[in-house]
């Protein structure tokens, strides 16, 4: 559960009129991505694929930042469409295709080209530019088994992708995947994503991530917590 609003006010005094305004929410900046969240939300909802989906999202933005040279009109778009083939897959069989020691790299190939398929139906639903319909199901092909990366778009797609797992949710997420303790989920995690990413703005955010969550990991954090 994530905090949200303050148990108490130790200092007691008012300090919002010294807070900075709000980021701008990435939705009223990009209207498309409510559109298309609508139409992709009940295909993202197979094991936590939905929240995972929102997250990449997130980080996503994030990297486009500072990659101006990524159209942000081809990222976001494909990181919200990315793993709608999930759909498309026997839920029994999903963990099977991306669990540890092998998996079913033909499940993962398939939720890849019906990603792109229902990808391109959705965005063509929305009358998106056919050339970012183009470009955005190329990238959903071959995302999770291309080794390679297609452009600056497909590097942040990528790179975001895989960064989520290095998150608390990720982490949660990827513990009840496969029975696993945090220390076992974040070593497994983090063999999937160091080395593998393509931008230094992606490996920067996935060594911070790792250490926060080492630093949770030491006994003496597990103590301060078990006390307060």
């Amino acid at each position: 559960m994530i905090k949200v609003h303050p148990q108490n006010n130790h200092f007691g005094l008012d300090t919002s009129e010294h807070i900075p305004p709000p980021i701008p929410d990435l939705f009223e900046s990009h209207p498309l991505l409510g559109e298309i969240w609508g139409r992709a939300r009940s295909m993202l909802a197979v094991h936590h694929n939905d929240v995972h989906t929102l997250y990449s999202l997130s980080l996503a933005a994030a990297l486009l930042d500072e990659r101006p040279q990524a159209d942000a009109g081809v990222v976001l778009p494909a990181v919200m469409l990315h793993d709608v083939g999930w759909s498309e897959v026997e839920p029994g069989l999903v963990l099977a295709a991306i669990a540890p020691g092998g998996g079913r790299p033909d499940l993962v190939v398939q939720h890849e080209k019906d990603g792109a398929r229902l990808a391109t139906e959705i965005l063509e639903s929305l009358s998106v530019d056919s050339a970012v319909i183009e470009h955005v199901a190329a990238i959903i092909d071959g995302h999770d088994s291309r080794s390679h990366a297609l452009n600056p778009e497909d590097e942040i797609v990528k790179d975001a992708d895989k960064l989520w797992r290095l998150t608390p949710h990720g982490l949660d997420t990827v513990m009840d995947w496969f029975g696993l303790h945090r220390g076992q989920a974040l070593r497994l995690s983090a063999s999937r994503v160091v080395g593998k990413l393509f931008t230094p703005e992606a490996t920067t955010l996935a060594h911070g991530l790792i250490a926060l969550e080492q630093a949770n990991l030491w006994p003496r954090s597990q103590e301060l917590r078990q006390g307060s």
